[in-house]
């Protein structure tokens, strides 16, 4: 802490040296000091994408670097440094800069041939593939355990991906504006004691120190889906301040209610309702690195139709996977020009077949009803068999259960 006095102008740095960018909890102590003197938190991270918020909820912005960066300004201690000449500390009264410390790729190359041998490789994987060796047969069932929160048997053939989907009466979970990456739809930075992942995992008995991150909890679907949309970066045009501006957060507001709350009450009070959801979005929805619980988590929600004025090619196939229809509105055609608002209900009628135009029939608040068109991106007739079964996996099961009657 006191070193945070020598950095001015309120700038925290804290470095994290994973391969994808993630981070843990934040030392509690450095936490509350951050929130209570408006700090302007940055980190430094060694991997390759780079979110609002990915290392940590209150590290507003981030920094890209090779893993020996990383550790040269964690020793630092600030990003208000030049890295190639200043003194990173004192040693005997020798003043220590960059180039004393960074090895020749000679002093590599003799580490590694030094220690890391063939043999290790063999010692590991020869018997992990040996099939003749002895061994009694392990059960092809996996033995659940109630209280994991890192692996859990999942809902996808059941529960939420079981049920019809109407696209009838479907109101908005959130209305988006441009740009909407994975990491909004499903971060990956730490969980904070306060979020609905936090005092869920604190609920099964988990401590906050062993919180870690949404990325790591990603084979418990019920810890999963309160990541759902859990970015503190998120803007969901539905939720405002009363000066009109759009309010930050993981937030949504229920209707016809109009109540705000976190994004995860929502989506529970919208699933005990059995209310079918759709999403309003931007252009570029679901850029960013491929992620399938982007995907999985609205679906899980409730979300059965995505309308948006672009979506990220990956993403987009990743939706139907999940059945979850996206549409994409016509040039000129968007959610300002619609002039909505969230209070609105929607209905998807017509026969889905390949980029074909469906009605999007929007029920307004005062009894008006307009109808516009949208170009169903169902891209090819493939992708048509695999949303209307339900998804990939239930698509896969139709084939299977065929092929054996067969």
């Amino acid at each position: 802490l006191p070193e945070m006095e020598k950095l001015g102008f309120g700038i925290v740095a804290f470095a994290c040296t994973t391969c994808n960018g993630m981070s843990g909890a934040l030392d509690p102590k450095i936490q509350k000091e951050i929130i209570d003197r408006d700090l302007y938190a940055t980190s430094v991270l060694s991997g390759n994408r780079n979110f609002d918020g990915r290392i940590h909820p209150y590290a507003k912005q981030a920094f890209l670097a090779s893993p020996p960066l990383v550790v040269a300004y964690a020793l630092a201690g600030s990003i208000r440094f030049d890295i190639e000449n200043d003194v990173l500390g004192v040693a005997d009264g020798k003043e220590i800069r960059l180039k004393d410390i960074w090895p020749t790729d000679e002093e590599i190359d003799a580490i590694v041939a030094e220690y890391v041998k063939p043999q290790q490789f063999r010692d590991v994987y020869i018997p992990m593939f040996d099939t003749g060796t002895a061994q009694k047969a392990p059960s092809p069932l996996y033995d659940w355990r109630p209280m994991s929160t890192y692996i859990r048997r999942p809902p996808y053939w059941e529960g939420a991906l079981a049920g019809e989907r109407t696209l009838r009466g479907m109101r908005p979970l959130a209305i988006l504006p441009d740009n909407i990456t994975t990491d909004h739809l499903s971060p990956s930075n730490a969980i904070l004691a306060s979020s609905a992942a936090g005092e869920y995992l604190a609920k099964m008995g988990l401590p906050e120190e062993d919180f870690n991150s949404y990325a790591t909890h990603r084979g418990d679907h019920l810890t999963a889906q309160r990541a759902t949309f859990a970015n503190p970066k998120l803007f969901n045009e539905m939720v405002r301040n009363e000066d009109g501006s759009v309010r930050q957060g993981s937030l949504a507001r229920v209707e016809p209610e109009g109540q705000t709350m976190r994004m995860w009450e929502a989506i529970e009070t919208y699933m005990n309702r059995k209310q079918p959801l759709i999403i309003i979005a931007g252009a570029d929805y679901g850029q960013g690195s491929s992620r399938d619980w982007a995907a999985k988590g609205v679906r899980l929600a409730g979300v059965e139709a995505i309308v948006a004025e672009g979506f990220e090619r990956i993403h987009r196939t990743n939706l139907i996977g999940m059945g979850v229809l996206p549409l994409q509105f016509k040039p000129g055609t968007n959610r300002h020009t619609l002039q909505l608002d969230g209070t609105e209900t929607y209905d998807v009628v017509g026969e889905r077949t390949p980029r074909c135009d469906l009605p999007l029939v929007i029920h307004r608040k005062n009894g008006e009803t307009v109808e516009v068109p949208v170009t169903c991106r169902l891209d090819t007739a493939e992708e048509v068999l695999v949303y209307e079964a339900g998804g990939v996996l239930q698509r896969f099961a139709q084939d299977f259960l065929e092929g054996n009657a067969a």
